[in-house]
């Protein structure tokens, strides 16, 4: 099993580190690592270092030796985008969590005419920052040291934008009465930006559609089975990483 991540604010460059505050509770408290397990420190935006315990001390302090290296992670390409549709209830974490663990790049809250939920005012921020605390604890879950970005909620005129400007952008709309071709077969780039819509439990509507066209983006199935607005992003996510060679 690889080593355990924990996040700092900068990786530091060594050779040793005290990790304090929540993760180093996390470390010792919870995690209860000991000396001589191997650990990694990243700031999520893709640098890291690795090391190796050297104590435990107290309830929240663990000093890390061995620090020399720091390494930069790439950024992947083509990076993948799901512009997320505003679930009901706790699905949206859900959603989420499972496609950072999966590996998506990206994700956008998208305020659909459809969406149940309504992120207005604090109660908006509020949700908007457990979407990114669930995308930082499910990449240091998966081991990732480049998390992926949880952007400002977006209107359908925004998505549309952020449609145009993609090197392949499509829509998933599960409709027999509206064309739509397959995601596994729909031809891909091999670099860029790839931004997928997933709508929410009532469907995309109609004059969404029409902007997303307008935008370029194509209409796309996953295929026979309708999944949730909460399990689609991911399903989808985990087709693509493996069409571009990104699961190889």
């Amino acid at each position: 099993m690889t080593a355990p991540v924990f996040v700092v604010e900068q990786v530091p460059d060594g050779p040793e580190f005290v990790l304090e505050g929540p993760e180093g509770r996390h470390a010792v408290s919870v995690k209860r690592l000991h000396a001589g397990e191997d650990v990694v420190l990243t700031d999520g935006r893709g640098r890291w270092t690795e090391g190796v315990v050297r104590a435990a001390e107290g309830k929240d302090r663990l000093v890390v030796a061995g620090l020399a290296t720091i390494h930069e992670e790439p950024w992947p390409t083509p990076r993948i985008t799901v512009v997320q549709a505003l679930p009901k209830g706790d699905r949206g974490e859900v959603a989420v969590e499972t496609m950072t663990e999966t590996g998506v790049d990206a994700i956008v809250p998208w305020q659909a005419s459809r969406c149940i939920t309504q992120w207005k005012g604090d109660r908006g921020l509020k949700a908007l920052t457990k979407w990114r605390n669930t995308a930082r604890e499910a990449g240091k879950q998966s081991r990732r040291v480049r998390f992926p970005e949880v952007a400002d909620a977006l209107t359908t005129k925004q998505v549309a934008a952020l449609l145009a400007a993609a090197d392949f952008a499509a829509v998933l709309h599960e409709d027999r009465g509206h064309d739509s071709e397959p995601l596994a077969t729909v031809q891909l780039p091999t670099q860029g930006e790839i931004v997928l819509v997933v709508g929410p439990e009532g469907g995309v509507s109609p004059d969404e559609l029409a902007a997303f066209d307008a935008a370029g983006a194509r209409t796309c199935r996953l295929g026979a089975s309708v999944l949730r607005t909460s399990t689609a992003g991911t399903a989808a996510t985990a087709l693509l990483l493996g069409r571009t060679g990104r699961w190889a």
